[in-house]
Order: structure tokens, then sequence, then C-alpha cells
């Protein structure tokens, strides 16, 4: 769905998407309200939100939405970028912008379209799926493919804005679209914990903890924070009654 209250801004939009085979527009609105009305009856996965619009303000609109869909911010006034990825949109557009501005904007949220259904396939084709793979495996979007990564592969996961860096075993990284708060509720909790808001590590790779610091058995080491330093000491006294608490 579009919604700008400028009919060239939206004309603009809808010839974007009309050049795009895989993306279909469900909706043009002139206005918030009447996109309210619409989102009452309609199911979308984008929205394309201007901010500057009367009666109600692209910002106050996505606030107001209840489980609301992927949003990308149209704009001529980029003062209001900070606020728009406080709101987790997916890209923000300043005006005037191109194809490929729009187009690299959609891609983004093609991506994590795609990883948010994989997190959420709960199809008994998809238990036998993981099944098959033993059930020890978390399906990663990168670099244009699908990868299916062990969870024992796993050291720790980074939080990078937008993205997660997973830190693998082998030496290796994979960086997707995807926000570390959903990447943990992908995971086993018996067998990662988050330690730090940007940090997620794999307790099976802990070596040891002090000052702060949650050092792994790979050499390197990730803050640990002090929302998280409770769980993280109950969890290793628990599990290592011996360890020294430091």
């Amino acid at each position: 769905m579009a919604i700008d209250d400028e009919p060239l801004a939206l004309r603009q939009v809808k010839s974007y998407i009309d050049r795009m085979p895989q993306v279909e527009l469900a909706a043009a609105c002139r206005n918030a309200v009447e996109a309210q009305a619409l989102l009452r009856d309609m199911a979308v996965d984008l929205l394309f939100v201007d901010i500057n619009m009367p009666d109600l303000n692209g910002m106050d609109f996505v606030r107001q939405l209840h489980n609301p869909p992927l949003v990308i911010f149209t704009t001529a006034y980029s003062e209001y970028a900070i606020e728009g990825f406080r709101l987790d949109a997916v890209d923000y557009l300043l005006k005037p912008f191109s194809f490929a501005d729009f187009n690299r904007a959609v891609g983004k949220a093609q991506s994590l379209l795609e990883l948010m259904r994989l997190r959420d396939d709960k199809t008994p084709a998809a238990s036998a799926a993981n099944e098959a793979e033993g059930g020890d495996c978390i399906s990663i979007k990168a670099d244009y493919k699908v990868s299916l990564v062990k969870h024992a592969d796993i050291i720790y996961l980074e939080s990078e804005g937008e993205y997660v860096r997973l830190h693998l075993a082998a030496g290796s990284t994979i960086t997707t679209l995807f926000r570390l708060k959903n990447m943990e509720s992908s995971l086993p909790a018996g067998r990662f914990m988050r330690v730090h808001r940007s940090y997620i590590v794999n307790l099976s790779h802990v070596s040891g903890y002090a000052r702060g610091r949650v050092y792994l058995d790979n050499g390197e080491y990730v803050p640990l924070g002090e929302n998280y330093r409770d769980t993280f000491r109950e969890y290793i006294e628990r599990m290592h009654p011996a360890a020294q608490q430091l």
C-alpha cells in the first residue's frame, strides 16, 4: 500500500511498483485516514508512507497500527530519519528518490519478509524438514540464498542495527537482514542466551566470564550487560556450581 498526499509522488511510487513484477500494489491512498479504513479489511506486507500529511502524519499513523506491516517511509524531510528507524522502518527514502533506491529498499523488505516467514512456518512439512536436519539448524537468508546453519556452529550473534552478524566456529561470519530480538526467538533458549542488548552467545561455547565480559572458546569475548548479568551468573552457578564468582 502506498500513502502520500502529493499526487505526483504517489504516481511515482505506483510507476516504480509497475516495473517490479514481484510486487503488487494493493491500494494507493491520498491520506492516512483513508489507509486506516482500508487496513481494517485488508492485509498487506509493506507500506510506503509519506510523513508530512494533513490530519494524520505518517509517523503517528504507523504508531497507531496494531501489528503493523513492514514500513518504508518516503519523505522530503531528512530530520525525521532517526524517528523513522525508531519505529523499526525497513528504510527511509528521501525525495526525490531514484528507482535504484526504491528497488534497494524493496529488496530489503523482501529479504526480511522471507526470514519472518521461515521463522513462523509451523506446517507439518516444515517440521518434517527440521527433523530431517536433526532439528538443530536455523535458516539464514544472506547473499541471495537461504543457508541452514547448525546451532552448534554458532559461537555468538552480534547486532548491527537492522542486521545480525553470526560468528561461526570455522572463523567465518554471516550477515543477514534481521533484528536480534527476532533472531533470539528463533533459537533454542536452553542453548543460547542474550548477555547484552547487542549480543547473544551459544552457551556451549562459553569458556568463562569476568568483569563484565563473557569469554568464548574461540579466544574472543563479548560484553556482559548489566541488565543480563544476574541471569547469566545464575545460569553459570546452576550449571557449574564449582565455578568461582567474580
